[in-house]
């Protein structure tokens, strides 16, 4: 008898560590997470697009493609490579969290630049030719996988930097954790957005109560706007995550100046302020000068993105979709 308790003593404790260890993963996959918002929110923004054009019978198929493939980018790829890094590696995790920062910042610039400066767009017949749906929608998947992987590089980079020094299996389950967390939220938000209009069409059409088709029209009516809310919240992220990982990154190789400037700037311009909303105030005056420090660096990169980088990336991985 005495045996049997303590054996059943020794499944309690080692499910007590289990437990703890449960917690801690979602600990520090929820922390983790939150660091890589900015690439998150860009990544709900720009997947919707994929999906326009086509019969809304596939719409959904067309996202859960893109969903796998993301999965597969952040668990099969990112993930090995993460770790492998941690492990033999761990001096080029800033270097490359920088180098994400930057590509944050370059996209977020980007868009400002062409709301601010739009060009007119070329007639290509070819680009709006009907062709094989089949095809197209080989082409887009694809596209929107390639488009995932520099995301999902970020996002799975960030989160690996935010996790604290453990051991091999807690920095694997984390990362496992956080690639399938976000994965499904990010592709779970735009399963929605994607058939919202839908929705609103059948309530607004066979809606029972005047309130049910008067709320379905809005939807309708309300889609448009809101992607394009979508799209400026997930630009005004991208900046403030890139400008914030480029602040910190450079603080901590000893370039201190900008992250000074920017937090005493903060502290002064809040002098004298108390009260429950100080700390809000604080981070939202921080953010706002990261996501300016985002949008001059990247605006200095747009250059060198469009007419050096860009280019030999398509002349790389031109026809391997």
């Amino acid at each position: 008898m005495s045996g049997l308790l303590a054996l059943l003593d020794d499944v309690a404790a080692i499910a007590k560590v289990a437990a703890a260890s449960v917690d801690d993963i979602a600990g520090q996959a929820a922390k983790a997470g939150a660091k890589a918002a900015g690439a998150v929110i860009d990544d709900a923004a720009v997947t919707p697009a994929y999906v326009q054009g086509f019969d809304a019978s596939r719409e959904l198929p067309i996202v859960g493609r893109i969903a796998l493939g993301s999965i597969k980018n952040k668990l099969l790829i990112l993930l090995p490579l993460g770790l492998l890094l941690s492990a033999f590696a761990p001096w080029l995790i800033p270097p490359l969290l920088m180098l994400g920062g930057a590509y944050l910042c370059f996209e977020g610039a980007e868009k400002v630049w062409h709301k601010l400066f739009p060009h007119e767009h070329v007639y290509d017949a070819a680009e709006h030719s009907v062709g094989d749906p089949a095809h197209l929608e080989e082409e887009k998947v694809a596209g929107a996988i390639k488009t995932d992987f520099i995301l999902s590089a970020e996002i799975m980079t960030i989160t690996l930097a935010a996790i604290p020094a453990s051991g091999f299996w807690m920095e694997a389950a984390t990362l496992a954790v956080v690639a399938v967390a976000i994965t499904v939220a990010v592709y779970g938000s735009v399963a929605v957005i994607v058939k919202m209009d839908d929705l609103g069409l059948l309530m607004g059409r066979k809606g029972r109560l005047g309130l049910t088709r008067w709320l379905g029209c809005r939807i309708v009516a309300g889609m448009p706007g809101f992607l394009a809310t979508l799209m400026v919240i997930g630009t005004a992220a991208m900046l403030w995550v890139g400008g914030s990982i480029i602040l910190h990154g450079l603080h901590e190789m000893g370039v201190h100046g900008p992250y000074d400037f920017i937090h005493h700037t903060v502290e002064a311009a809040l002098h004298g302020i108390s009260g429950p909303y100080l700390a809000a105030l604080k981070w939202g005056m921080t953010a706002l000068m990261d996501a300016i420090f985002g949008l001059a660096v990247g605006v200095v990169l747009i250059p060198l993105g469009t007419r050096v980088i860009g280019p030999v990336w398509g002349a790389v991985f031109k026809g391997r979709a």
